[in-house]
């Protein structure tokens, strides 16, 4: 064990508030696929052409019908090491740590994750369109086109599409979790997409010990203090490790 790999166990264990985001690359070893680039086409689409309320509004059903694809490719998944061992550190924080997530696979909340903040939503929820009544809804498969329950309104996923804003309250949340930190981990994620991007240099602007876990580099390389190179599911467990 490296001395660096030494220092990033003690000052999570010190820490009071520790902030957590990960990405697609946690999920990923779980064998969930990233419905991004040419290995994510559906029928010939990108995700990029049905994750927009325009798709939406113009083919609400063959949105579904993709929705309904990727919810049973993730039905069969599991969480991982990974997954798991950030479930363990927030018991062990007790209240300290918040797990921020780019994922809407639900994999955290299997885990045993108490309260993920999913900034881009969950696949396993579904509001009304009409009503926008939320409800969780693990129908595989589920019917198509789906209906409010309360108000037979279509559902659509409750997931942020392209083009849409995330959640005001979550976005806050997360924001203020990174800003009060006093070690922030980012994990299994890229560091392109925003706003999510910035939150690692939230953390740092406000004084955090930040430190990136990926196995290849990323554009975060720069602004956090120390990068642990290797799988999330194979660092972590080690790094929450009593």
């Amino acid at each position: 064990m490296t001395a660096e790999f030494e220092q990033v166990r003690e000052r999570l264990a010190a820490a009071r508030r520790v902030a957590v985001l990960t990405g697609a690359g946690v999920s990923a070893e779980s064998g969930v696929p990233t419905f991004r680039g040419p290995d994510g086409l559906w029928r010939g689409f990108r995700a990029e052409e049905l994750a927009t309320p325009e798709a939406f509004a113009a083919d609400p059903k063959r949105v579904w019908e993709w929705y309904d694809w990727r919810r049973g490719l993730i039905a069969a998944c599991r969480p991982n090491p990974a997954h798991e061992a950030l479930a363990a550190l927030e018991r062990r924080a007790g209240g300290g740590l918040t797990l921020v997530t780019q994922n809407v696979d639900g994999l955290h909340a299997r885990a045993g994750s108490g309260d993920p903040v999913e900034l881009h939503g969950n696949i396993w929820r579904v509001r009304c369109t009409a009503c926008g009544r939320l409800a969780e809804d693990r129908r595989v498969p589920i019917p198509i086109l789906p209906r409010c329950g309360a108000c037979g309104g279509l559902l659509r996923p409750h997931i942020v599409w392209f083009g849409e804003s995330l959640e005001a309250a979550v976005l806050e949340r997360a924001v203020g979790a990174f800003e009060s930190a006093e070690a922030a981990l980012i994990v299994g994620t890229s560091g392109v997409v925003h706003p999510a991007a910035s939150l690692a240099g939230l953390a740092k602007r406000a004084g955090a010990f930040v430190v990136e876990v990926n196995p290849e580099p990323t554009p975060y390389g720069g602004r956090v203090d120390v990068t642990l190179e290797g799988k999330a599911g194979e660092v972590l467990p080690r790094l929450v490790a009593a």
